[in-house]
């Protein structure tokens, strides 16, 4: 008899029983496990604190139950630090998002759709939940770069839903545009309230990362985020030169006012490895990224390179992250969405714990009388 073809929902089934002793908790149960199919291969992510003792150990459970369920199956196991969740206050618009992760340069041209597109397609592939809001109301990417279009709809009449594909939830203006090619004019108090429904009025239901990829400045977005919802943090992106560099300060500095925390920086075109010879050279410069990560107290996350492949697949609708996985542009973009979930996990590790410096205080509080 051949083996049953998987899917996340009967490969969730089979691992019903695995169990975390670390947290005493059931995986399934408490949405730590994900599960990807592709064709006969079964790609899954175990969130768990444990130690790697105990992660022997339930790895060891989680193959034999799978090779039980489908014994044709090529399996992957792989655990990830287990995140923690954002501050979210009874007035979020986003209860069901754990975390809410800003892509953000304070300038255009640097590549921040592109890295938003393939970071959200390297945590889907890890088997995250994952969304991604193009809050670029004024030039749109989404659309293009996941060659998606059609218009979102609602079956409740309270809630849209967003549109799907590789299994990312994704919103746009530019779904809700008739000439794709029309410009959008609006003042500020519209691009307010088009973000205000983007963020509220969407059904995101539940998701281990909302990822939104923000227009280029420091205006009316960010300030729109900072009063309606508590962001994780920012991943700021820059290119190497010193004329992006200047202006992703500028953004930097925006975070510091707004009390936006910055997960890291990546340096996006940060070299091209020339195909003939091996050798790397820097087109824009070199060093960019790390002065922005020295400026804003972060680390650098990743230096992306120069791959044509990028560009070629964006403009066909398929990040590279997904197109290409085994390359080598891919796999830096793998290893961002790698150091972007260790970084979530310090950040909400160390959420809400209280430093108190007597910088500047004198030696003895006089005392009244």
């Amino acid at each position: 008899m051949p083996s049953p073809e998987p899917t996340p929902a009967t490969v969730l089934a089979a691992l019903e029983g695995l169990q975390d002793p670390s947290a005493h908790v059931a995986l399934v149960e408490a949405g730590r496990l994900r599960a990807v199919v592709e064709g006969h291969g079964i790609r899954v992510t175990l969130e768990t604190g444990a130690n790697e003792d105990t992660r022997a150990g339930i790895e060891a459970e989680a193959r034999a139950a799978l090779a039980k369920a489908f014994p044709d199956a090529a399996v992957t196991l792989r655990f990830v630090q287990a995140t923690g969740t954002r501050e979210i206050t009874s007035e979020d618009p986003l209860p069901g998002v754990k975390n809410l992760v800003l892509v953000m340069a304070g300038k255009g041209g640097v590549g921040k759709s592109t890295v938003a597109s393939n970071l959200t397609m390297a945590l889907a592939r890890a088997g995250h939940r994952v969304g991604l809001l193009d809050a670029d109301i004024y030039g749109p990417s989404v659309p293009t770069m996941f060659g998606i279009g059609g218009r979102p709809f609602s079956t409740d009449g309270k809630k849209i839903e967003p549109l799907e594909r590789f299994g990312v939830k994704l919103m746009s203006i530019g779904f809700l545009l008739e000439d794709p090619k029309a410009a959008i004019v609006w003042r500020g108090p519209m691009l307010h309230g088009a973000l205000q429904q983007f963020l509220g009025d969407v059904n995101w239901g539940k998701l281990d990362y909302l990822i939104l990829d923000l227009p280029p400045g420091t205006g009316d977005v960010a300030l729109t985020l900072s009063q309606k919802t508590r962001a994780t943090g920012t991943v700021m992106v820059t290119t190497p030169q010193e004329v992006a560099v200047i202006d992703v300060y500028k953004a930097v500095s925006m975070c510091g006012k707004l009390g936006i925390p910055i997960l890291g920086v990546v340096e996006n075109e940060s070299h091209f490895v020339c195909d003939g010879c091996g050798k790397q050279h820097n087109l824009f410069g070199a060093g960019g990224g790390q002065k922005v990560a020295d400026l804003a107290g972060a680390p650098l996350l990743a230096q992306i390179p120069v791959d044509p492949s990028v560009r070629v697949w964006g403009d066909q609708g398929t990040p590279v992250v997904q197109a290409l996985p085994q390359s080598s542009v891919a796999k830096a973009f793998t290893e961002l969405a790698d150091a972007v979930v260790a970084e979530v996990a310090k950040a909400n590790a160390g959420r809400g714990t209280l430093s108190i410096t007597r910088e500047g205080m004198p030696a003895r509080l006089p005392i009244l009388r």
